[in-house]
């Protein structure tokens, strides 16, 4: 990916492009930053899940249907989850109790299971709130899908609570393929996650920052991003700013005044 000058913390030169790594949104509040700085906002996903054949899971000689609960922390679990029992032909009892970090991942599960007949329990946000539930039904044997990335903190939990549970991967996060941006400039890159800045080094392993200016979101990614020597221009979260959007709305007012 290629990058213009010598980079200038406080330079706020003008932006004209911004590249955010994320999949584009049918509605976002970055069109309307689009439109009030008449910037060119694209979109693209630095990284990407992929489903572990069942070929492979095979190897782990994990039986979904040798475990009695299921625990789901995310839809990529619950989606890999039942993609793996039909690729081991494998239909789970209708006894099978489920747990599920959200009431959104609970109603998801509907297109997986008649979901009237199953037991399906559910928190507010985190595994804590599972904890309830989880006493009541300390007997039972889980399983928690997972990806490559794990869930320290739920399974840190699951230890602390002495449940008998195993966790089990099912999908990979990983880089995605950016060959593509080689000769492509930017003016200011957007990242969330510490594996988007990964993915940016697996693509360009020669990137220099130059005149890019770097949208930093998170305090994981900002360490990953300070690791790597690199320049952070726009921070999120700071002092009275929350989101991304207000982040570069405040420095877009500096750094594209003539546009305002």
């Amino acid at each position: 990916m290629a990058a213009n000058g010598k980079a200038k913390e406080e330079s706020y030169k003008p932006v004209k492009t911004i590249l955010v790594s994320q999949p584009k949104p049918e509605r976002s509040p970055y069109y309307e930053l689009e439109k009030k700085y008449g910037l060119q906002i694209d979109w693209r996903p630095f990284i990407h899940v992929e489903g572990v054949p069942g070929k492979e899971f095979r190897k782990t000689r994990i039986k979904p249907d040798e475990f009695s609960a299921i625990i789901f922390t995310s839809k990529n679990a619950i989606e890999h989850f039942f993609r793996i029992c039909e690729e081991m032909r494998i239909k789970m009892p209708d006894d099978t109790k489920y747990f599920c970090t959200t009431e959104a991942f609970a109603n998801y599960l509907q297109k997986f299971i008649v979901y009237r007949k199953r037991k399906v329990f559910f928190g507010t946000r985190t595994i804590q709130d599972l904890e309830p539930a989880l006493k009541k039904n300390k007997k039972e044997k889980f399983l928690l899908p997972c990806s490559n990335l794990g869930a320290k903190r739920v399974c840190a939990f699951l230890d602390e609570m002495g449940l008998d549970w195993q966790d089990a991967m099912m999908y990979e996060t990983v880089s995605s393929d950016l060959s593509d941006l080689s000769d492509v400039t930017y003016d200011v890159l957007v990242f969330f996650s510490p594996l988007g800045i990964k993915s940016l080094y697996e693509n360009f392993p020669d990137f220099e920052q130059n005149d890019t200016r770097l949208a930093i979101f998170g305090n994981s990614t900002s360490k990953e991003v300070e690791q790597k020597g690199l320049t952070i221009n726009i921070k999120v979260p700071s002092q009275g700013v929350t989101s991304m959007t207000m982040a570069l709305d405040q420095y877009l007012q500096k750094s594209n005044k003539k546009a305002e």
